[in-house]
C-alpha cells in the first residue's frame, strides 16, 4: 500500500495544526510500520482531517424511543419487566447472576431490541445468523454519508481525505482487535464468503494441481466448502473430509491421520455454527506446518464473542464478517500473512488494484490495494471500524466470560425441557462451548417451532439447515432448530425463549 497517499495536503505554512503535524512526521522515522500508520492518522487528523469518535450510549444519559404511529403490531417502548412468564420456567439457578449483568448494561445501546410484536416482547435469538447494531454504529454510517461522502485514496480534497482517513483508521482497528502484525495483511472484502473465494481462486488455482488434497471437516459452513469444490474441479485436486467424534465435534485424531505431503491447505471453522464446538488452532496449525499444509480458518463464530489472536493461532488465512460483531452488512475482512498475500495473484481486476495500466498488460499494486479492485464499502468499513470500538470498549475477555457462563444456561435449561435433543458437546471447564444450541424436538419439525415461538411469544430463532447440509446428514437429519445468544441477551430471556418452547411443544404436540 502506498502509505504517502495519507500525507495531508493542507497548504497551512503555520499554526498550531501545522506544528502538531510537523512534530507527528518528525517521529515517524523512528517507529515502525504500523506504528507510522497509526502516527499517519493522527497527522492527519492535526492538518483538519478529524477522526470520528463514538461513545456507547449506556454511558451517558439516553431518551427512550417513542412509539411508532399506525397499525399497532410494532411498537418501540421503555424496557419493563418480564413479569409472571419467566417467574413461572423451572431452569437453573439464577442466584449468581449480578444484579446487571453485561447482558442489562448493554441493551439500552440496541434500539431495535426495544420493541414488542403482538404484545410480546423481542427475544432475538438468532446472533448466529447477524448481530444487531448499536447506535453508535448506526451513527457511524450516518455521519459518514451525511458529512463526508467521498471515494477514498484518489481524491485530495477535504472530503476523500477524511474518508482516507477513517478508512485506512478503520483498516488499523480491524489489525489490532485480531492483533496482526501489519495491518497491510488486513483485507476489507463485502463478507467473510467472498474472503474465503478470494483465497481459494487467488491462492488455490495458482497453488494446487491434480492429486494434491484439501482437508474439511464435515462441520464447515457452506461458504467454506463450496469454493473448494470449484476449485477442485478446475485443478482436479482432491476433497478429505474430518468426521465427527461420539461427542459430536470434529475429530482432530482424524484430521491428524488424514495430513500428508499431498495435503496443500486445511480449511476449519474456529467455532462451529451448529454444534457450538471450538477447535484447537494452533494444534491444527501446527500439524498441518509439518507437511507444509496451509491453513485457512474461518472465524465468523468467534472473532464476534472472544479475543482472537491471529499471530497466536497461527494460521496463513482468517476470515470473519462485520455484521456478525455488530456491524453493518456489506464488509468482512480476510486476514492473510503478509508474505503470502504479496505472492498471490488479484482476485478481481479494475481501479485501484493497479500500479501501471499498459495497453496489452497492468502492473499491480501491493496488498491491501491489490485484492480491493473498485470502490470499496467505504461507510460500512467506517462502521465496522465504530462496532470495533464498542466492543473494545467492554474488552473481549470480559465478553467472552458473560457469554461463556450465558450459553452454559441456555445448554442447561433446554436440557431441563423433555424430548428436546441438543446437539454438540456439552460445556465444561476444559472444552468450551459457544452461546448457541441446535437442538430438536421429537416428532416435530423445527420450522413449526421457530415459527410459533415467533407468532405468540416473540421469540426469533433459526430453523434449517443453517448452511451446513453435510453436517446435518453426519448427524443423522434434514434440519435442527438453533437459539443463538451474544452479549446484550439475559438470563431472563432465556428463561422467556424456555417458557414459550414448552408452550410451542405443548401447542404443536397437542394437535396430533
Amino acid at each position: 500500500m502506498n502509505t504517502d497517499r495519507f500525507k495531508p495536503t493542507s497548504t497551512l505554512t503555520s499554526g498550531p495544526h501545522v506544528a502538531v503535524a510537523e512534530a507527528h512526521r518528525e517521529a515517524l522515522a523512528n517507529l515502525t510500520h504500523r506504528e507510522k500508520e497509526t502516527a499517519r492518522m493522527a497527522t492527519a487528523a492535526a492538518a483538519g482531517v478529524a477522526s470520528l469518535r463514538y461513545f456507547p450510549s449506556s454511558l451517558r444519559n439516553r431518551v427512550c424511543p417513542g412509539t411508532i404511529s399506525g397499525g399497532g403490531a410494532v411498537t418501540f417502548s421503555p424496557r419493563r419487566g418480564r413479569g409472571a412468564s419467566a417467574a413461572a420456567v423451572a431452569a437453573p439457578s439464577r442466584e449468581a447472576e449480578p444484579a446487571s449483568s453485561l447482558g442489562d448494561l448493554t441493551r439500552v445501546d440496541f434500539p431495535i431490541l426495544d420493541q414488542e410484536f403482538d404484545g410480546n416482547k423481542l427475544v432475538y435469538f438468532d446472533n448466529g445468523a447477524t448481530s444487531q447494531k448499536p447506535s453508535h454504529v448506526m451513527k457511524a454510517l450516518d455521519d459518514y454519508y451525511r458529512f463526508y461522502n467521498s471515494n477514498v485514496h484518489r481524491g485530495i480534497h477535504a472530503l476523500s481525505a477524511k474518508a482516507t482517513g477513517a478508512y485506512e483508521a478503520a483498516r488499523i482497528k480491524v489489525a489490532n482487535f485480531v492483533n496482526a502484525a501489519d495491518s497491510r495483511e488486513i483485507i476489507f472484502t463485502r463478507n467473510a464468503t467472498e474472503a474465503i473465494n478470494l483465497v481459494a481462486y487467488s491462492w488455490g488455482l495458482s497453488n494446487l494441481k491434480q492429486g494434491d488434497e484439501i482437508v474439511l471437516t464435515v462441520a464447515e459452513h457452506h461458504s467454506a466448502i463450496v469454493p473448494w469444490q470449484f476449485v477442485s474441479q478446475k485443478t482436479g485436486a482432491v476433497l478429505k473430509y474430518v468426521g465427527l467424534t461420539k461427542e459430536e465435534v470434529p475429530d482432530i485424531e482424524q484430521l491428524k491421520g488424514l495430513l500428508s505431503n499431498k495435503t496443500k491447505i486445511v480449511v476449519v471453522h474456529h467455532v462451529s455454527n451448529v454444534l457450538g464446538s471450538m477447535l484447537p488452532i494452533e494444534e491444527i496449525v501446527a500439524c498441518s506446518n509439518r507437511v507444509g499444509a496451509k491453513v485457512l480458518v474461518d472465524a465468523c463464530q468467534s472473532v464476534p464473542h472472544m479475543p482472537v489472536d491471529v499471530q497466536k493461532l497461527g494460521a496463513d488465512f482468517l476470515v470473519a464478517s462485520s455484521h456478525k460483531m455488530c456491524g453493518p452488512t456489506g464488509v468482512g475482512f480476510l486476514h492473510g500473512k503478509f508474505e503470502i498475500l504479496s505472492s498471490m495473484e488479484p482476485f478481481l481486476g479494475g481501479g485501484e488494484m493497479i500500479a501501471d495500466v499498459f495497453e496489452d498488460k497492468s502492473t499491480y499494486a501491493e496488498p491491501p490495494s491489490r485484492f480491493e479492485a473498485g470502490t470499496p464499502a467505504i461507510g460500512e468499513a467506517i462502521a465496522l471500524g465504530a462496532a470495533i470500538d464498542y466492543l473494545s470498549n467492554f474488552g473481549m475477555h470480559r465478553i467472552h466470560e458473560y457469554e461463556k457462563e450465558l450459553g452454559a444456561y441456555l445448554y442447561e435449561s433446554l436440557l431441563s425441557v423433555p424430548k428436546v435433543r441438543v446437539y454438540g458437546p456439552a460445556p465444561s471447564q476444559s472444552d468450551h462451548r459457544a452461546p448457541l444450541c441446535s437442538f430438536n424436538v421429537q416428532n416435530v419439525h423445527p420450522t413449526d417451532i421457530a415459527e410459533i415461538l415467533d407468532l405468540q411469544h416473540g421469540v426469533a430463532i433459526r430453523s434449517g439447515h443453517h448452511c451446513a447440509q453435510i453436517l446435518h446428514r453426519t448427524l443423522g437429519i434434514t434440519a435442527s432448530a438453533r437459539a443463538s445468544l451474544h452479549f446484550y441477551n439475559t438470563k431472563e430471556e432465556v428463561d422467556v425463549f424456555i417458557h414459550g418452547l414448552k408452550d410451542t411443544i405443548d401447542f404443536l404436540t397437542s394437535q396430533h
